[in-house]
């Protein structure tokens, strides 16, 4: 038997490709949407992908199930579990094998056995991994049931999908699989669908696997015996869900074109930029410094790094067309990432080294949190604060006021424009997006506030011990 572990780190994602070198047939295990990796590691070992298997309708990403059923003809081994809401929508369009608890099926001579895990979600399931003629499972895989120290999160129906009531639920259906889960043997291992970063539980541990006899020593839930004070702990201080998780469900219950279909975006030239912000969501990929010191009005800050897909999830609309400045060279891979949350509608890039510094002016001012502070004790600017609520409860400046960045676009009104709007984060990374969504939604006298809520601390300790 051959295990392949593969990590998405920009989405926190794992996944798993699962052979039997004796016949030559592989599994992949909640497979991403961008198959290529899976196709080369299968072809160096000399393996042919046959089917693909998924534990629940992600929220996270768009799953690879359909690509790969669609292009390669493999059978995609999914939930039949859950209420009639959460039913795979797609399943009859590809080469599907409905599975419940206790069903089992073989790629090869290696055996999987299905364990249904709800809690996360009504229709998760679990998959026990047998090798050859094994009677006890060497390992499971947990999809976002069971992670390294800690386990998924069951708010995400009420709070991404809007289906009220389902946390409760969910919490207490989570308590009851885990007791399933600790009678496992210790010695099984576990393959989580998450690591450290994932907005799928609340804190993650950065190892890619364990053991059920490690989380059941270190696991804070696994160490909890009374349900009432599970259900409180589990359903306490869950970060905020990005926006765009409710469109993933949708997706990945209903289906998405294969990426096979989808047109490459052209390369304009930047001097069609500002008639391309009339009618698309621009990007602007460049680092926060220097979008601040000039940018095309209109555009909004997405740098392009380890959070670009993430923060892309939570800033542009999935109905409208998308137009992104950055270097020619990183068009198919700023493609790719934006497909893996299901942006299919970047249709345009722009050299990033054709802007025509005329055109670049807009700009925002970075002031230090001693300035921004004075400010407003004085009552001269509106302090935002964009970061979490969790963040926010651990420690918050009194005279501002928290809109989370993901949720600006949708409640920009609250904030008053009778004076200068002085946006801090944490350090001052997100603070510079959310300053660009001000400006690209017509609030344009907007300050940074540089160094973050960290930076007001500071100075906010230094005053209080003046006046003591």
């Amino acid at each position: 038997m051959l295990l392949r572990y593969f990590y998405d780190e920009k989405l926190a994602q794992a996944s798993y490709m699962v052979g039997c070198q004796m016949t030559g047939e592989a599994i992949v295990i909640d497979p991403s949407r961008n198959i290529e990796g899976y196709l080369k590691e299968a072809a160096k070992e000399g393996l042919h992908i046959v089917a693909t298997a998924e534990t629940h309708i992600h929220a996270d990403f768009v799953s690879g199930s359909r690509e790969f059923a669609e292009r390669f003809d493999t059978t995609a081994y999914l939930s039949d579990e859950g209420d009639a809401d959460w039913k795979y929508g797609f399943a009859s369009d590809i080469e599907a094998k409905l599975v419940t608890d206790g069903d089992r099926f073989k790629i090869g001579n290696v055996t999987f056995e299905v364990m249904h895990t709800p809690g996360h979600t009504p229709e998760h399931i679990s998959f026990l991994l047998y090798d050859r003629s094994q009677t006890v499972p060497m390992g499971i895989f947990t999809g976002d049931f069971v992670f390294v120290g800690d386990i998924g999160r069951p708010d995400l129906l009420e709070e991404a999908a809007g289906l009220q009531g389902t946390t409760a639920v969910g919490a207490k259906q989570m308590f009851e699989s885990l007791k399933r889960f600790k009678a496992l043997p210790d010695f099984v291992q576990v393959w989580p669908g998450h690591g450290a970063g994932s907005a799928c539980g609340k804190a993650l541990g950065a190892i890619p696997t364990t053991t059920v006899g490690y989380e059941k020593r270190t696991n804070w839930a696994l160490q909890m015996e009374d349900e009432v004070a599970f259900v409180k702990e589990l359903t306490t201080d869950q970060p905020e869900p990005p926006n765009y998780f409710a469109t993933m469900k949708r997706v990945n219950k209903e289906g998405i074109a294969v990426t096979t279909t989808l047109s490459s975006p052209r390369v304009a030239d930047a001097t069609e930029v500002n008639e391309l912000v009339k009618t698309m969501q621009v990007v602007d990929t460049r680092n926060g410094k220097s979008f601040a010191a000039g940018h095309i009005p209109g555009t909004i800050n997405i740098p392009y790094n380890s959070k670009f897909v993430t923060w892309a999830g939570w800033l542009l609309d999935f109905d409208h067309e998308i137009a992104v400045i950055a270097e020619p060279n990183q068009l198919q891979t700023i493609q790719t990432d934006l497909q893996s949350v299901g942006l299919d509608r970047f249709v345009t890039l722009i050299d990033v080294a054709g802007l025509p510094n005329e055109q670049l002016t807009e700009r925002y001012p970075d002031w230090s949190a001693e300035k921004a502070v004075g400010a407003a004790e004085a009552g001269d600017v509106f302090v935002l604060d964009v970061r979490n609520k969790t963040e926010w409860d651990g420690g918050h400046y009194e005279k501002a006021e928290r809109i989370l960045l993901g949720k600006l676009a949708s409640r920009y009104e609250e904030i008053p424009t009778d004076r200068p709007v002085a946006v801090h984060c944490a350090s001052g990374v997100r603070s510079r997006m959310a300053v660009s969504v001000l400006q690209a939604l017509g609030i344009k006298d907007v300050i940074n506030i540089d160094g973050g809520y960290a930076a007001v601390q500071t100075v906010l300790n230094q005053q209080a011990l003046t006046e003591s």
